[in-house]
């Protein structure tokens, strides 16, 4: 990965997904400081409308590494400003699923449409085979980072 010309070293490419991710990082904190929250109520949130189907708060505290307690408080903003309902399951009410409301959607949609816009611009740049290799690329960095999560330090 290093040492012919137009080569990318580890040190560069990890400074521009520094960059990047600082980037938004200071984005997702403009929200938060918009909609009176916290940033981890923004990382809940990105969390619970990722979510291939609604999450459990068991499962957002796993994924956040919070404590029940913080996840708790978390929930309770999130619902007190109208971003989230809590369901009970139909079939065990004792489990509980987050649903990301309709309205707070769009009023994140619009929030970060100018995020997207320019997420449209650079992805206009590059060719679909250059769009995969940048798709697997992100993918195999998540499972990496997914893996560090879960290892012992």
């Amino acid at each position: 990965m290093n040492g012919g010309e137009g080569d990318i070293d580890l040190h560069s490419f990890a400074t521009r997904l520094r960059r990047m991710t600082a980037e938004f990082n200071r984005i997702a904190h403009e929200f938060a400081q918009a909609q009176g929250l916290h940033t981890t109520d923004v990382q809940a949130l990105i969390m619970i409308f990722d979510a291939p189907s609604p999450i459990t708060p068991g499962k957002l505290r796993e994924e956040l590494n919070l404590t029940s307690g913080a996840v708790t408080a978390c929930l309770d903003r999130l619902e007190r400003a109208g971003h989230i309902r809590r369901v009970r399951d139909a079939h065990d009410r004792r489990v509980v699923h987050l649903h990301y409301r309709e309205a707070a959607q769009e009023l994140a949609a619009a929030f970060f449409r100018p995020l997207a816009d320019g997420t449209e611009r650079a992805l206009s740049r590059f060719s679909p085979a250059e769009l995969r290799t940048v798709a697997a690329f992100l993918d195999t960095m998540n499972e990496e980072l997914g893996a560090l999560r879960s290892a012992p330090r």
